[in-house]
Order: structure tokens, then C-alpha cells, then sequence
């Protein structure tokens, strides 16, 4: 366990990667956002996605713990077990960082009325609905699954190269797209919308974390095979 928690610290070598760049691009969203809603010469509440980027950015945070990290840790005697272990740890660790950052969020542009232009990049009522550990539960699921994401396709890269990778993202793009197929052939999609408002956020959060579950699954199971 204690080699586990030393993989924590070795993705944690470069503090930029998992902490100072999502920061950085969070801050930086913001700032974009506000500026924006200030020029829209309305009284209304202004929403928007700006603090989607740096959940996001994870997708690149797992391809680089991955790509990056993994070769350096066997030449230090770590196993792919503790290495696998030890990185989705860090990536839990990560995301809950990013809920509690979006949690906080949230509660400034509460107390100052959208930053005085009545705009809003993490309070956005939807996502809310269930409270702030309902909001919490989605900003962690969409860190984490994007993280999770770029680590299996990195790990599919490094395990079968390129034209395995491609073949089974065309592969999953096909399924998205014969699922939309047939929704819009039954006329489906108004069972689709309201079974979405019956979950809410936390009910899709919680599919999500389901998806991110498969995926981690899929990138361990790969992982065995994997060229440093």
C-alpha cells in the first residue's frame, strides 16, 4: 500500500500537471466569462460553460499520467499494479479538488450576484437542483471519466499502437451514432428528454461514474500489456 501511495507522489512530482494548470485555465475561464457578461446588456441571469474547461483539460492530465509517468516509474521497480492503483487514486483525488473548487465557486457568485453582472460559470441551477453535494457529484464525475478517458486511450495506444486506438475510437463513434440513428427513427426523443429531467444531474452523474467504472475497467485489463 505504501508503494501505492509513493505513485501518488510521483504524479505529483510536477505539481502543474494536477494542480497549478487546471487552476490556471479555471481562472482564466472565469475571467473570460465575466468580461463577456459584462459587454450583454441585459438584467437577466447570464449562464455559461467557460468552467468546463478545465474538466476537460483531464482528458489530457490522463494521456499524460499515462504516457509520461509510466515509463519513468519502472525504471523505479514499480509495479503496473501499484502504478494503475496508484494513479486512480490521484485522479480521485484530483477531481474531488476540482468539486470542491466549483463548490466554492458557486457560493461566491451566490453571495456577490453573478460577480455584480448577474453571470454564473458554476452556479448553474440544473446541476444545483439537488443541492450542493448533488453539484459536487457531477464536477467529480466529469473529472474523473474525462481523466479516465485519456488514461484508457493512452493505455490502448501504448498496449496495441495507433491502429488499434483508431479502430476502436471509429468503432464507439459508429455505436454513438447508430444509437442517434435510431432514436431519430423511432421518435424517441422526447422519452429520451424526459427520462434525462426525471434523473437530473446527479442521476446521469451517477451513469456516468457507471461509464468511468467500464472505462477503468477496460484500461486495467489492457494495461498488462502495456510497452513503457
Amino acid at each position: 500500500m505504501m508503494r501505492t501511495f509513493n505513485v501518488i507522489r510521483l504524479q505529483l512530482i510536477n505539481k502543474g500537471t494536477f494542480v497549478w494548470y487546471p487552476l490556471i485555465i479555471l481562472a482564466g475561464a472565469v475571467v473570460v466569462s465575466v468580461l463577456i457578461y459584462a459587454m450583454i446588456p441585459v438584467d437577466t441571469p447570464k449562464y455559461g460553460g467557460g468552467g468546463q474547461a478545465p474538466l476537460w483539460y483531464f482528458f489530457a492530465v490522463g494521456m499524460s499520467a499515462m504516457t509520461l509517468t509510466f515509463p519513468f516509474s519502472q525504471a523505479m521497480s514499480i509495479t503496473r499494479r501499484e502504478f494503475f492503483f496508484g494513479t486512480m487514486l490521484t485522479a480521485i483525488l484530483a477531481s474531488a479538488l476540482m468539486g470542491v473548487l466549483f463548490l466554492i465557486g458557486g457560493g461566491i457568485e451566490v453571495a456577490t450576484n453573478g460577480y455584480g453582472v448577474n453571470g454564473y460559470v458554476f452556479y448553474l441551477p440544473w446541476l444545483w437542483d439537488a443541492g450542493p453535494l448533488g453539484a459536487f457529484v457531477v464536477y467529480f464525475t466529469l473529472a474523473l471519466f474525462f481523466f479516465v478517458l485519456g488514461f484508457t486511450g493512452a493505455t490502448i495506444y501504448k498496449s496495441w499502437g495507433q491502429l488499434v486506438l483508431l479502430i476502436v475510437s471509429i468503432g464507439l463513434s459508429l455505436v454513438l451514432i447508430g444509437l442517434l440513428f435510431v432514436a431519430a427513427r423511432m421518435d424517441l426523443w422526447n422519452e429520451i428528454g424526459a427520462a434525462i429531467m426525471d434523473l437530473g444531474a446527479v442521476g446521469l452523474a451517477l451513469w456516468g461514474l457507471l461509464l468511468t467504472a467500464v472505462f477503468t475497467g477496460v484500461s486495467f485489463l489492457a494495461f498488462r500489456r502495456t510497452i513503457p
